[in-house]
């Protein structure tokens, strides 16, 4: 399905060398504010209080967050918890936390600027959980890394395989590079939203590089630099669409999902937007630098023993 066409390839591959250099540029800035700042762990990370709390009627979350910040708590989380009467409230480890007392301020301050709640439960959420969290979600990111590099070896040449890792790992670590610039809030969400732009971003790059190897076999006196334009140029309408209709309900959530779903749409949003540039303009000059040619995808004819070169036996 396309909206449109463009009849006259687009010469992306002309300007190859930029793109490569702001994709190092901003890959770098990323790594140095990883390793400068950090990521601002949420509480299933790090360890804390969990409160639920309900209501007679829906809460209003807006009303909840700020009887909190009032009575002075910080760096807290509050969202719907199975229904909208329902309210979970994540607070931050402290120093020699009581969790009775805890669930007594949060009640007091509630009743104070958010009357009607009951409680129905607290739990503490020790850092040792929190580790194990973060070393599962560490895990579970690295199995999915190593998945899809399985998955480009046999799906392409070898160049293929390299360029699309490198540029779903480029996708990665400038998410986590805004989140640490930012220090927005890296929850459990958030890592789910960054793996589902790992699955994204090779898509996008798989549908590129078939067309890539498409035009090799069946266009012959094109350039390298001119299949990889016409690779781009052919499958733009269908970016636009893909993309398109995937931002604007991603967008959604971020507008209208409340704080539970903005870090998450949030990071599909980065995702999205990075995920089109380094498939186009990261991907496809990596595979031109790598040395990709027709010759790889062509198999010379054979020739039989006895033949002429017309192919009649002599």
């Amino acid at each position: 399905m396309e909206f449109f066409r463009i009849r006259k390839d687009i010469p992306f591959m002309r300007h190859a060398l930029v793109f490569n250099v702001i994709s190092l540029l901003t890959f770098l800035l990323a790594v140095f504010f990883l390793a400068t700042r950090g990521l601002h762990l949420s509480v299933e990370f790090t360890g804390g209080t969990l409160i639920e709390v309900s209501y007679q009627q829906a809460a209003d979350l807006g009303k909840i967050r700020g009887a909190l910040g009032k009575a002075g708590h910080s760096d807290f989380a509050v969202q719907n918890f199975g229904s909208s009467r329902d309210v979970l409230i994540r607070l931050p480890l402290k120093a020699e936390q009581n969790t009775a007392r805890m669930g007594e301020a949060v009640m007091a301050a509630l009743n104070e600027g958010a009357p009607g709640a009951t409680l129905s439960r607290v739990e503490f959420v020790g850092p040792q959980v929190g580790k194990e969290l973060a070393e599962n979600g560490a895990l579970a990111l690295l199995l999915v890394i190593v998945g899809i590099m399985i998955y480009l070896a046999f799906r392409f040449e070898w160049r293929f395989s390299v360029s699309a890792i490198i540029a779903n790992l480029h996708d990665v670590i400038i998410i986590l590079g805004f989140f640490a610039f930012f220090q927005w809030e890296f929850s459990l969400s958030v890592l789910a939203a960054v793996l589902a732009v790992l699955g994204y971003s090779v898509n996008e790059s798989v549908v590129v590089f078939d067309r890539v190897r498409e035009t090799f076999r069946k266009v012959r006196g094109l350039s390298t630099p001119q299949v990889l334009d016409h690779a781009i140029t052919s499958t733009i309408s269908r970016t636009i669409i893909t993309h398109g209709s995937t931002q604007m309900m991603v967008l959604s959530m971020l507008i209208f999902g409340g704080e539970t779903l903005y870090y998450f749409a949030l990071a599909l949003t980065i995702g999205i937007c990075f995920g089109i540039y380094s498939s186009v303009l990261v991907a496809a000059p990596l595979v031109m630098w790598l040395g990709v040619s027709r010759e790889q995808f062509v198999k010379p004819k054979k020739q039989v023993e006895g033949a002429n070169e017309d192919g009649a036996v002599v």
